[in-house]
């Protein structure tokens, strides 16, 4: 069975999404702060009137921080609760994992937090991020109370795919 991918890099990491739950990838934009948000939430932008939180995935993966730079990337996505725009080094396009090449996370090292599996390339492994388990409920739970501080109201629903 094929699964498409969507590979994005942080440093020379490379990961990877769904493609059934990327909308769109695109380069970086202006980020409002939200106060009150988790510390992995940057703020937040407006796609086409949908105001969308963005998770800073290099704090997520605990790679070394930096600051926000023209070339990064924002890979839109959607958990099994709400829109998010990820931001991302770098997004390098969409592979093909089939069951040969897609070893569950377990396999490997279990107790990967946010991993759900690995691709196993010519090139080399990319870490398959398990979306459902990007954000704690507490984290869920902050973002709705930011958002709908910020908005006066309740909080966004999800671009549809």
């Amino acid at each position: 069975m094929e699964r498409s991918l969507v590979v994005f890099s942080l440093d020379d990491q490379r990961y990877a999404l769904a493609l059934a739950c990327v909308h769109r990838c695109l380069r970086i934009v202006a980020i409002t702060p939200l106060p009150e948000t988790p510390e992995i939430v940057l703020g937040i932008v407006d796609l086409a009137g949908v105001v969308v939180p963005v998770v800073d995935m290099r704090k997520r993966f605990h790679h070394p921080p930096r600051d926000v730079r023209l070339s990064d990337h924002l890979v839109v996505a959607t958990t099994g609760k709400r829109t998010v725009a990820l931001l991302v080094d770098d997004t390098k396009g969409v592979v093909e994992g089939s069951a040969g090449t897609i070893v569950p996370s377990g396999e490997i090292l279990p107790g990967l937090e946010f991993v759900g599996g690995v691709v196993k390339l010519e090139d080399g492994l990319i870490l398959i991020h398990d979306l459902d388990r990007l954000l704690s409920l507490d984290e869920e739970t902050a973002i709705d109370r930011a958002l709908g501080v910020h908005s006066g109201r309740e909080a966004p629903e999800a671009l549809t795919p």
